[in-house]
């Protein structure tokens, strides 16, 4: 590696040795934070920390894993001073569709989601001995899941059993013992159980296959625009959710879902573009807009699959957040709804 002539390496020497591993770091942190915005700000800290550690970095341990456990106990520290991330449906109970969405919570306490082209993940194991692929450490029930976690019990369960990690190894990043972190990982993986679903999104895709998953969503964008509200709910299970982060409100069954659509979204006027968020298929929702004349970017709906259904629409109304998905901030007046396009399973859809 290059450096200055006094022996020094250099912000660009830097910046080319961590380079490789950004990527997934930032996945990590998000993994850790439920947040990509708090994700930024750990990684940048964190990559701040190790800049300025990096002449006490003796290659003991990879230069790998050592920016991970900079990364991991920056998002502890992170983690400290924000308040825990969740959905709506862990944040309170059912609402009534015939109350309305009420207000918006402003606060920071919702998961966001994550979009696939930052992740930088491969499919399968990141090792041996991890027991998540990482595509499925990165879905949405994954991450809200474990941030019901203890904060060590979260790093813990993500060094072993998402990064495969070794005992060792996570005690060292984490400035413990083996037994401690032994005594975490039991205590998380049993908490995290509880709450996970049978199959992930991962293997619910693979089951499907891309022709039927494209077919599910091309038949809820249509659905959609034609404001077929007996189609919408021909799709989904029977104890399908429906959310709107950052509104607390949402509806779980038909009934409570048929009432939302028509005293809210089916009023308007809607075009549709896919994407991908958190390795599941996502769903660009445009609102007309008389003034402008166009239809601007409103919410993203992710699709939580099960089976041949769709168990979860969460629905990000984070207009702001859609050009980091690769969707345009608005579509023209003229724009015909459109067809997802041919993709593999972990492409865009």
């Amino acid at each position: 590696m290059a450096s200055t002539t006094d022996g020094a390496t250099t912000e660009e020497d830097f910046r080319r040795l961590v380079e490789p591993h950004r990527a997934e770091l930032h996945a990590h942190c998000y993994r850790m934070l439920g947040s990509v915005h708090d994700a930024d700000d750990a990684l940048q800290e964190a990559l701040l920390r190790a800049w300025r550690g990096l002449p006490r970095f003796e290659g003991r341990s990879s230069l790998r894993s050592w920016l991970y456990r900079i990364a991991t106990n920056t998002s502890l520290d992170l983690i400290a001073r924000r308040r825990k991330r969740v959905l709506p449906v862990d944040y309170g109970p059912a609402s009534d569709p015939h109350d309305g969405p009420g207000e918006p919570v402003v606060e920071s306490v919702w998961v966001e989601p994550y979009p696939d082209g930052e992740m930088g993940l491969e499919d399968g194991f990141a090792a041996p001995d991890a027991r998540y692929e990482l595509r499925e450490s990165v879905e949405l029930a994954f991450v809200a899941a474990v941030q019901h976690l203890p904060a060590t019990q979260r790093a813990v369960l993500i060094l072993r059993d998402v990064l495969g990690f070794s005992a060792r190894e996570a005690a060292e990043a984490l400035e413990t013992t083996v037994n401690s972190v032994n005594g975490a990982l039991r205590r998380a993986r049993v908490a995290a159980d509880e709450r996970l679903p049978e199959h992930s999104q991962q293997a619910t895709l693979r089951a499907l296959g891309d022709e039927r998953v494209r077919e599910l969503v091309e038949a809820y964008v249509d659905a959609l625009e034609r404001g077929d509200v007996d189609a919408i709910i021909a799709m989904l299970a029977e104890e399908a959710t429906w959310s709107m982060p950052p509104f607390a409100s949402w509806y779980r069954g038909a009934e409570a879902i048929t009432a939302f659509l028509l005293e809210g979204p089916f009023r308007d006027r809607w075009r549709h573009l896919p994407a991908r968020a958190n390795g599941q298929a996502v769903v660009g929702c445009y609102r007309w807009d008389g003034q402008r004349g166009s239809y601007v970017a409103w919410v993203l709906d992710v699709l939580s699959l099960e089976g041949g259904r769709i168990a979860a629409v969460t629905g990000f109304l984070t207009p702001e957040a859609f050009r980091r998905f690769g969707l345009p901030e608005e579509l023209p007046a003229w724009s015909a709804p459109s067809a997802p396009p041919s993709s593999g399973t972990h492409s865009s859809l």
